[in-house]
């Protein structure tokens, strides 16, 4: 069950605290974070599009911020944005062919907010063709390596900020989520990080490549981190509303559900112990752990409609293929009338219960695949071949009804780390993180 540490680096609050306390300058920061990435990740290949050159300027501008007395709460702290976030002069590409030479002409919301609060934004990370894997190779950057375990994927598709985050090259990052994109590499890293209730940050400037539309359906950006303090700011920092504080915030008298078992998707024993462990250890924090609810949705048939609307929803912005029929009109709301009687579901259950642990995962990360084929793939689960397309379905218990959840690393197993959900109601992402934080205390994983 120990959990493999790669690094002592401070998270973003403890980098940001040294910086205001005139313990080094952002731009020794900026310096310090680039020499990490120049040094480790060559066998790892996370932070693939680099603007070192800007984040130099950036940082030399925190300083001057600073000594004006006009310090952002991330005044000087260095990161990287997913290589699907748009960033002026930067390209953008999915990693896509035919976007390979595509600029970006203004910054995504997040990057907005990031700089405003005084990040120094050093590049961009790797990720699948289309956002549209569980691990992160495509035709322009190449494969991203799982820093645990170099022949084995980091997650996807928010693969190589997870990568960054978990090698110590920096302390923040900020990814997307409509599959399990930052909540999986999370758990395959042993990082942590936040997909937000449905809404609660802007989907601007994460468009597809060269082109400005509405958010996609069910998908949500969110940061990643190394602690749950780092998300919460994140969080806030990004937020265009302001969100209730943590109903529950510490475990004492917390009300959670444990969900270890699925209709749809196994889990792996080392994965099941490591849940089982986190729920002892929020028990005797003073937490009521229960184990089943007549107020659970029905799970089997929920992942069926969840992967009905995830296919429409990756499909809508690429060409169309005989693959992909298309819906009619009323088809597509149908499915969404579908999803909002489930989330009213989710409402009546959290009416009892002020969060959810659950897998994100059955298996810690599996070895590198070449096989596009989801269907056709096998991930080795409790010693045998287990299909490989059923384990979106513990993703699909958040990302369906449009909950906050945190992937939080709770253990390891074979010198991987493994992590699990903690899933909140709606608009209670701060429950979520302040929850996760204080199960990844009492787990020694933060």
């Amino acid at each position: 069950m120990a959990f493999p540490r790669l690094h002592n680096e401070p998270t973003a609050l403890e980098l940001a605290g040294q910086i205001a306390r005139g313990e080094l300058s952002a731009v020794e920061a900026c310096e310090a974070a680039i020499a990490r990435i120049e040094g480790l990740d060559g066998p790892i290949n996370a932070v693939v599009v680099r603007d070192f050159d800007r984040a130099r300027e950036q940082a030399k501008l925190r300083d001057k911020a600073k000594a004006a007395g006009q310090a952002g709460p991330l005044n000087g702290v260095p990161m990287t944005v997913k290589e699907s976030y748009d960033i002026a002069g930067l390209k953008t590409t999915w990693g896509f062919e035919f976007a390979r030479d595509f600029v970006a002409d203004e910054d995504a919301h997040a990057v907005k907010r990031l700089n405003a609060a005084g990040a120094v934004i050093l590049g961009k990370t790797n990720v699948p063709v289309a956002l549209a894997d569980l691990q992160s190779v495509n035709p322009i950057y190449g494969r991203t390596n799982n820093p645990h375990d170099l022949s084995r994927v980091p997650g996807g598709s928010s693969g190589g900020g997870a990568a960054a985050l978990a090698a110590g090259m920096v302390p923040l990052e900020f990814g997307s989520d409509i599959g399990g994109s930052i909540r999986t590499p999370c758990h395959f890293c042993g990082v942590t990080g936040l997909k937000p209730t449905y809404g609660a940050i802007p989907f601007d400037g994460h468009y597809f490549p060269g082109m400005k539309g509405g958010p996609t359906v069910m998908s949500m950006t969110g940061p990643m981190a190394r602690s749950a303090d780092d998300l919460a700011l994140a969080l806030d920092l990004t937020s265009t509303m302001p969100l209730p504080r943590a109903r529950a915030n510490g475990l004492k008298g917390a009300r959670i559900l444990l969900i270890e078992s699925h209709p749809v998707a196994e889990l792996d024993s080392a994965v099941a112990a490591a849940l089982r462990h986190a729920a002892d250890k929020a028990a005797d924090a003073g937490a009521i752990i229960e184990h089943r609810t007549d107020l659970l949705p029905d799970l089997e048939a929920m992942h069926a409609d969840y992967m009905k609307l995830l296919n429409v929803a990756m499909a809508a912005r690429q060409p169309p293929s005989p693959d992909r029929p298309e819906l009619t009109a009323r088809e597509w709301l149908e499915l969404l009338d579908k999803q909002a009687n489930r989330m009213r579901e989710w409402q009546a259950l959290f009416g009892e219960y002020d969060a959810i642990l659950a897998p994100v995962f059955g298996t810690t990360a599996f070895h590198h695949s070449d096989d596009p084929n989801w269907r056709a793939r096998r991930v080795i689960l409790n010693g045998q071949p287990s299909p490989f397309h059923t384990q979106i379905a513990w993703i699909g218990l958040a990302t369906y009804p449009g909950l906050p959840s945190v992937s939080v690393p709770v253990g390891g197993h074979d010198g991987l780390p493994i992590g699990i959900q903690v899933i909140a109601p709606h608009w209670q992402d701060h429950t979520a993180v302040a929850l996760s934080g204080e199960i990844a205390k009492l787990c020694g994983t933060q």
